[in-house]
């Protein structure tokens, strides 16, 4: 008897493999972190080969602390870093490039080209999404233009592309798909037919003999090979949106918010894709099986939980990340002094790809622990940003937010949140509703749970905060915020090379 469901979660920084119960309950995890490239300023790439070996060593980790066999699974699901762009070579299933993060900024002066004098809104009409280096289409054409020989294998369908579900399910099941949620972030996909669309291929320079098959989000793709030998691979869901199936947030108007390496700010729009006006993105927010496929609205913020890992990793002012909330509360305020973290530019609401980060507000009175608090701080203003423009579209202001992910562990930013927002901030007992979205998805498609209700059974609420700070405060504060935003952007220009530039050489 089939007694759990694993979900394969690949994302940003690390891979894991979280094995559940039918209550929904964590049983076992296992983590395994994966090399950040950086060949250039504003580039990120990802060896998909070593995210591979990865996948499979967090696989048989989670089986083994779970003490359990891969026989004892009834399913497998996969979510992940959604944009990031892979191409590898059909026959010998090797990476022809590096993949291709999605926070990575090269291929501006492309978009740059392609919005031409229609600008950011050419494609929004059809694929819910402004022209940005966000999203997979554009470092595709970046790829296929930069690789010699690369664009003829890719018309012969020699040469695949794939997210990284894609990725995944194909080293798994030999099977070559997505799910609609990966794809309506390729700004290839046609949100209404939930097909690839053949014009937006053309215009952004994308041959179809390349592309996967757009799938459902739950369903059976394939049985797994290896260490998942014979288990259905049963869903697929971007990062994103597995959270908000994690979060069951399946009834119009809801919506949850992920902190993890960025943040992100999805809400439930139904069968309806609703197109924002404020900044935001339409995307699709799950198809189950054969159902109709449900959209959503989301804020997308580049930089989070990664400018914590910056603060570690790069200037060395903590040594893990749990140490952030200990020396922000060494002092009680910021000191004057915000991060506004834009180093990818600026996605929602703003969408700024010339902004770089700033701090600003210095003095010589300030400490690490300013700039610690500063770096908390900056997460939850850029929350309250998106909010304030999910209000504008919807006409609904925010009642409560369910908030997880791994930044919902610090304290102090969870308050500073529902002191910003002026609302409660909600965290299930499960926090990685990521895994536990993309392990309900398969679970419905092999009948492990019978239905979204039973789901819904299984939440529950581990902590809560509610806003406290005084309201003349907050509309300060957030005043000096927008202040501090307007001073990032234009920093990149014409002259540089958009998303290369350099330093000044001495």
């Amino acid at each position: 008897m089939s007694k759990y469901v694993a979900a394969i979660d690949q994302g940003t920084t690390s891979s894991r493999c979280i094995i559940f119960d039918a209550k929904g309950q964590i049983v076992a995890v296992d983590q395994k972190e994966h090399k950040q490239i950086f060949p250039r300023p504003g580039w990120v790439e990802h060896d998909a080969a070593q995210i591979w070996t990865n996948v499979q060593k967090v696989t048989k980790g989670a089986l083994a602390k779970a003490g359990i066999k891969h026989k004892h699974l009834a399913a497998v699901g996969i979510t992940n870093q959604r944009e990031t762009t892979v191409l590898w070579d059909r026959a010998t299933g090797k990476p022809v490039h590096n993949a291709i993060v999605w926070q990575d900024t090269r291929t501006d002066r492309l978009v740059r080209e392609l919005g031409g004098e229609a600008g950011q809104e050419r494609f929004r009409d059809k694929c819910g999404l402004p022209l940005a280096t966000y999203f997979s289409g554009p470092k595709i054409r970046w790829l296929l233009d930069n690789q010699p020989g690369l664009r003829a294998r890719a018309e012969r369908g020699e040469v695949l592309f794939g997210t990284m579900d894609s990725w995944l399910i194909w080293n798994l099941t030999g099977r070559h798909v997505t799910d609609v949620t990966n794809a309506s972030r390729t700004m290839l996909m046609n949100l209404a037919t939930l097909d690839w669309d053949q014009d937006l291929l053309d215009a952004i320079g994308v041959p179809r003999a390349m592309l996967p098959e757009i799938r459902s989000s739950s369903e059976v793709y394939g049985e797994g090979r290896g260490v998942l030998k014979g288990v259905p691979v049963a869903s697929a869901l971007g990062d994103q949106q597995a959270a908000l199936f994690g979060q069951t947030c399946f009834a119009v108007g809801e919506g949850k918010c992920t902190y993890g390496t960025g943040g992100f700010l999805l809400v439930n729009t139904g069968e309806t894709a609703v197109q924002s006006k404020n900044g935001l993105l339409t995307t699709v927010g799950y198809r189950i099986g054969e159902q109709p496929a449900v959209y959503a609205l989301e804020g997308s913020i580049a930089v989070a939980g990664s400018l914590v890992q910056w603060l570690r990793d790069n200037l060395g002012l903590i040594k893990s990340a749990a140490d952030i909330e200990t020396l922000a509360k060494t002092v009680d305020d910021n000191g004057g002094c915000y991060f506004v973290p834009a180093f990818s530019g600026l996605f929602a609401p703003y969408w700024r790809s010339d902004a770089r980060g700033v701090i600003a507000g210095l003095t010589g009175y300030i400490t690490k622990g300013h700039i610690a608090r500063a770096v908390i701080e900056a997460t939850a203003w850029q929350v309250r940003e998106v909010v304030d423009a999910m209000a504008a579209d919807s006409g609904v202001a925010l009642l409560a937010l369910k908030a997880d992910g791994g930044m919902t562990a610090n304290s102090l930013l969870m308050q500073f949140q529902a002191d910003v927002l002026d609302a409660p901030v909600v965290r299930p007992v499960v926090a990685e509703t990521t895994c536990l979205g993309a392990a309900y998805a398969a679970g419905l498609a092999v009948g492990f749970w019978p239905d979204t209700e039973s789901l819904r059974a299984n939440w529950r609420k581990s902590a809560e905060w509610t806003p406290a700070m005084d309201a003349g405060l907050r509309d300060k504060s957030y005043r000096k915020w927008k202040k501090a935003v307007q001073r990032t952007m234009d920093w990149v220009d014409a002259a540089d090379d958009m998303g290369d530039d350099q330093g000044t050489e001495l």
